[in-house]
């Protein structure tokens, strides 16, 4: 089992200390229970705390043994808990399972097979195939995230089969395609699983609504809220991961729940357009065309093999930014030559030195040929790129 960092333990042992320990009486007769993945538990001491759920932290005491008796792992002998959260792979596949069948306070003594366990792999003092017993006593519960409560609450259905159901409806200032949005989620699979959530992370997600940035089931959602609003979004795979999800996080046709609030909303100034006036058009032989707006004095050369910062605008050929590194501030970086980019690209920007600045038009052939990249670049799209090259190393 693997141990805790020092400093994660520490806080553990002063948030259990800082606590009354749930109250446990022996078992008098304890009973030996089968479940039906194979799991045995014996509860020992029966304790009158919180039942964890999934998601919840568990702070836990065990000792592990083979079944010859040999002690492979302690955490008692260490005198430091551990702790996991429940149900999210952080252990195997035995204690995940046997966790959940214990309240705080409670002694048990699971015994499992090599399928909830370590399977045919060996893991240190832990031979292959092994089966496994371990004595655990369930310290404390801390409650994990959960999803939002909707009883009472309506249910909308969207054209699209988006469902939604109001949490909290606040007038404010309404999202929109093309506004700047700041957010906060949790997110579930149907079983109630969480698989992402930005308040864990402690850090908002901020995207540009209506630009192909979130799949369409979310962009949808957002742009039904006001700031300070909150929601709940039922949103079919096909307007989420589609059909193949992304293993081992979300099962293939996975629906998906997530409940959010809009904590921000701030329009966005576009990057204004290079001046082409009085610049003549070149060509190069693959059918690239080139605008040069600005040529610096630099002897710095992108050249194929060498790590290119670049800030770009891309446009479609009706005049529609599609997307903007100017726009989110951060310019793009990638090794030239090793075709990280599209052909056009590879063949404009080795065109620059550093504090050059172009206008690419690319042929949809040297771009995203003619499927395209759905939704923001359409089949056979000729696209047109301001860009600036920031540096070369």
């Amino acid at each position: 089992m693997k141990k805790v960092l020092t400093l994660i333990l520490t806080f553990t042992v002063l948030a259990v200390s800082a606590q009354e320990k749930a109250k446990s009486q022996k078992v008098k007769k304890p009973k030996t229970v089968k479940t039906a993945s194979g799991l045995e538990y014996t509860i020992t001491e029966k304790g009158n705390g919180k039942k964890p759920l999934v998601g919840d932290k568990v702070i836990v005491h065990y000792t592990g043994k083979l079944t010859n008796d040999t002690v492979f792992d302690s955490s008692v002998k260490r005198g430091e808990p551990f702790s996991f959260k429940l149900g999210a792979g952080q252990v195997i596949k035995g204690w995940d399972e046997a966790f959940q069948l214990l309240q705080a306070g409670d002694k048990a003594t699971i015994k499992f097979g090599p399928e909830l366990g370590y399977g045919a792999q060996e893991m240190g003092k832990i031979p292959a195939n092994s089966t496994l017993i371990f004595d655990i006593e369930l310290l404390d519960v801390v409650e994990g995230i959960r999803a939002w409560d909707v009883k009472g609450k309506d249910t909308i259905k969207t054209a699209s089969g988006l469902k939604y159901i109001m949490i909290q409806r606040k007038d404010g200032e309404k999202v929109a395609s093309g506004k700047k949005v700041t957010f906060n989620y949790n997110s579930f699979l149907i079983d109630g699983k969480m698989f992402d959530s930005s308040i864990e992370r402690g850090k908002p997600l901020t995207v540009k609504v209506g630009q192909g940035q979130l799949f369409p089931g979310l962009d949808e959602g957002l742009q039904l809220l006001n700031k300070g609003e909150k929601a709940k979004f039922i949103i079919p795979y096909q307007l989420a991961f589609g059909e193949k999800g992304i293993p081992p996080q979300i099962p293939e046709k996975a629906d998906v729940i997530f409940d959010v609030e809009i904590t921000d909303i701030q329009p966005i100034a576009a990057p204004p357009l290079f001046d082409i006036t009085g610049k003549e058009a070149k060509s190069t032989a693959s059918g690239l065309k080139y605008y040069v707006i600005n040529k610096s004095s630099s002897v710095v050369k992108a050249e194929a093999g060498k790590t290119v910062k670049v800030h770009y605008s891309g446009y479609l050929a009706d005049g529609k930014m599609f997307d903007s590194s100017v726009e989110r501030g951060e310019p793009i970086e990638f090794q030239l030559g090793k075709g990280m980019v599209i052909p056009g690209w590879e063949e404009g920007i080795a065109l620059m030195t550093v504090g050059d600045k172009l206008r690419l038009i690319i042929p949809y052939v040297l771009a995203y040929g003619e499927p395209g990249r759905p939704p923001m670049i359409p089949e056979k799209a000729d696209l047109t790129f301001d860009v600036e090259l920031i540096e070369v190393k």
